[in-house]
């Protein structure tokens, strides 16, 4: 292993920040640049706003922070510093071949799932939609392809019945900030043996938009616990109730089996709000009309006592 791994980071958002830091606090790093994306513009007065990474970087006082609209675009200045490794968290852009043959030991990947299953964007809310059990962090060698690349390390934990995908993100961050230094020393080292993945295990999520939070109530009611802390905070799960749209932001982790109501029929249960679903019903906790803040059940049908009886979607 060299004296001291001269490192380049690519990251964005906070999902990133734990492996940065991790690498600027390890003796055995230099961080020789970070790449980020460019700062956005962001509310209602479009002011532009910094990605975090770029911010810890400066309070890193990292020399070389790049912000590229294409990563194509600083080619000379990446091959200019003579990477040993390049780290990748969250960047939010594809890395093409003649950069990722740039370091010596190649790009490492920091990935938020148990790869080869959930390879690309939504990786965070798909173990808890699909009601997995566990979910975790992959770190692999990346190649020209999406999340396809020989597996250097994993780490599990399990999911509790109230994970929500914000809950999963933060502990997924921290755990890949935990682990990926030594996985790195490791490799450099020998001591890893990269895994080539099973592509036939493999399964694609995509990019979440405002659409794919529609709750779609003739589902059965598990399935729709699921999906409601799957969809939180982004994009959110909504429905419809008199022509605006409603958030439901929390629900009870246990459905209740009751068949006797209209499918979307709010009724009170043990005076609690629920929804008659396709199968057996839900106990809605908070929830959120449009323009307005977020309510707890109670407070919601204090200000609406009509929404009782009402049918969404």
């Amino acid at each position: 292993m060299p004296k001291t791994i001269r490192t380049i980071f690519l990251g964005t958002p906070d999902f990133a920040l734990p492996s940065l830091q991790a690498l600027c606090r390890d003796t055995d790093f230099e961080v020789v640049a970070v790449i980020t994306q460019p700062d956005m513009p962001v509310g209602r007065q479009q002011e532009l706003q910094e990605p975090p990474v770029k911010t810890l970087a400066k309070q890193s006082k990292i020399k070389n922070i790049w912000q590229p609209q294409k990563i194509t675009q600083i080619l000379d200045n990446i091959r200019e510093l003579k990477p040993d490794v390049m780290v990748v968290v969250a960047y939010a852009q594809i890395i093409p071949q003649e950069i990722l043959d740039l370091p010596k030991y190649g790009c490492i990947n920091v990935h938020g799932s148990l790869l080869p299953k959930y390879r690309g964007a939504a990786v965070v809310a798909a173990p808890i939609l699909n009601n997995d059990q566990v979910s975790g962090i992959t770190i692999m060698l990346m190649d020209a392809n999406l999340d396809t690349g020989p597996i250097l390390r994993q780490a599990e934990i399990s999911l509790d019945k109230t994970e929500t995908a914000v809950t999963l993100y933060h502990k997924l961050a921290d755990l890949g900030g935990k682990i990926v230094n030594q996985t790195i020393k490791d490799y450099i080292n020998h001591q890893i043996e990269p895994q080539v993945q099973d592509s036939s295990q493999s399964s694609y999520v995509k990019r979440l938009k405002k659409e794919n939070g529609i709750i779609d109530w003739n589902k059965p009611a598990k399935d729709i616990e699921c999906f409601v802390r799957a969809m939180f905070d982004w994009p959110g799960a909504w429905t419809w109730t008199k022509g605006k749209q409603l958030k439901v932001l929390a629900v009870e982790p246990m459905t209740i089996e009751i068949n006797i109501h209209k499918t979307g029929k709010t009724f009170l249960y043990n005076n609690q709000l629920a929804v008659q679903c396709g199968q057996d019903a839900i106990i809605i906790k908070q929830l959120q009309l449009e323009g307005k803040n977020p309510l707890s059940a109670k407070e919601f049908l204090n200000g609406q006592p009509d929404f009782v009886g009402a049918i969404l979607g």
